[in-house]
């Protein structure tokens, strides 16, 4: 019997599953998340929380995972503290090393870390639960907790050691601790509340301050309460705690801050204004160049709610304003505005400003535009330093602090013309 011939080809092929198919499209996805994670830290970590749960879902569908999120916070813990602000000189001695290093936005801050400020810096660091702590000028700080328990309760504490921090607690879920420690002196502060506390070794002269908010302050066995502009102060050699009513300082109105003020070639003079205090026969209002106020401008005393000032040249300045009691006692500063000087053309010109969509990275926010060949640009008061020919540009902030920030972009021709456009955008 013949053999049947064989043909003279045969065709050969590999089957591809879905389940291959996703395998490659994860792999590809965690190379680029990595890339991004060591480009961008903060971007990269966002992205892959956002993504975390779906993800699960989907490999869950594929017999890859149990769809189960079996970490829905924060791991439970030590926790690291972050800066989101550094001016000027600012060390910091880990708690492992007993060497100071330079502060930076990635140095990590673990419990038993030290801060310390010189006398022309200022430091702001987030905690886990979202307090700020604002470390004032020649002070020095330690992380003393920064937890999460396995209930997503936290804990957190700074011990005040010398000098002065302002501190500000996030909505906190029951059970949780935000407190500031002040020569022995624990101050526990609840939700959304703002406070000052001094350590004046010097001087032997202690206090908490609470500004907004609600406070419990505890020394050797003694507990007071403390609401809004309430303190209490003591000595080292005193066992009592003394509490005092302070007077509030005023609400600042204008410059608003962040805001450009435009000058004529005339010298029109700059409009403060802020609104009155119940109880206040006098104002301060201070005004520097540096948001710490290390080198001061001008410091007045005036009786109204409002001042014109002269001969502020062009540039950016920080001002803040104190209530001044019967007695004589000044209040707490107010809130720190940032304004800039900028000189107008006594013709009114014209001047293109365009705006691509912001992009950000992280903490720091990418801005790119594009104006009039030779056109000079800032964005809040920070000179814009890459233009081209053509008039794009472009532009990376400094960190911004978390929550809400305005980014004020101006543009300004030789003409004197400006055109001004301000955004809003949302650090997490």
């Amino acid at each position: 019997m013949a053999q049947k011939k064989k043909l003279a080809f045969q065709i050969s092929y590999v089957t591809i599953t879905y389940r291959s198919v996703f395998l490659g499209i994860l792999a590809l996805l965690a190379i680029f998340v990595l890339v991004m994670y060591f480009l961008f830290p903060e971007t990269g970590n966002r992205w892959l929380q956002a993504t975390e749960a779906s993800l699960g879902k989907v490999m869950a569908k594929i017999g890859l995972g149990s769809g189960t999120n079996h970490n829905p916070g924060i791991d439970s813990g030590p926790q690291q503290a972050h800066f989101t602000n550094i001016d000027g000189t600012v060390r910091v001695k880990k708690v492992s090393t007993n060497k100071w290093i330079t502060a930076d936005y990635n140095v990590g801050l673990e419990k038993g870390d030290v801060v310390q400020t010189a006398s022309e810096g200022i430091a702001k660091i987030v905690l886990t639960d979202g307090t700020n702590y604002t470390v004032k000028p020649d002070s020095l700080i330690v992380v003393q907790e920064n937890s999460v328990n396995s209930a997503q309760q936290t804990s957190v504490a700074v011990q005040v050691t010398t000098g002065t921090v302002d501190l500000a607690t996030s909505t906190m879920s029951q059970g949780s601790k935000s407190q500031v420690i002040v020569a022995g002196t624990t101050a526990t502060l609840g939700s959304e509340s703002t406070a000052q506390a001094t350590n004046d070794v010097s001087h032997d002269n202690h206090e908490i301050l609470v500004k907004k908010g609600s406070g419990e302050v505890n020394r050797n066995g003694e507990t007071v309460k403390l609401g809004n502009y309430e303190k209490v102060s003591f000595k080292n050699d005193s066992p009592n705690l003394t509490k005092t009513k302070e007077i509030g300082p005023p609400v600042l109105i204008d410059p608003p801050n962040m805001q450009p003020v435009f000058v004529g070639s005339t010298g029109k003079p700059v409009d403060f204004s802020w609104t009155p205090v119940d109880g206040a026969k006098h104002y301060r209002i201070t005004i520097s160049k540096n948001p710490y106020f290390s080198s001061v401008l001008l410091s007045q005393l005036v009786d109204t709610p409002q001042i014109k000032l002269n001969g502020l040249q062009e540039g950016s300045y920080y001002w803040e304003v104190q209530s001044v009691g019967e007695n004589g006692k000044e209040s707490a500063e107010s809130d720190k505005n940032r304004f800039t000087v900028i000189p107008k053309g006594a013709e009114k010109v014209n001047v293109t400003l365009e705006l691509e969509p912001l992009i950000q990275h992280g903490h720091v926010i990418e801005i790119r535009g594009k104006t009039e060949p030779n056109a000079r640009v800032m964005v809040n008061g920070q000179e814009v330093a890459v233009i081209g020919s053509d008039g794009k540009f472009y532009h990376f902030t400094n960190q911004l602090p978390t929550g809400l920030n305005v980014l004020t972009i101006t543009a300004q021709n030789r003409k004197g013309g400006v055109n001004t456009k301000t955004q809003q955008v949302v650090i997490q």
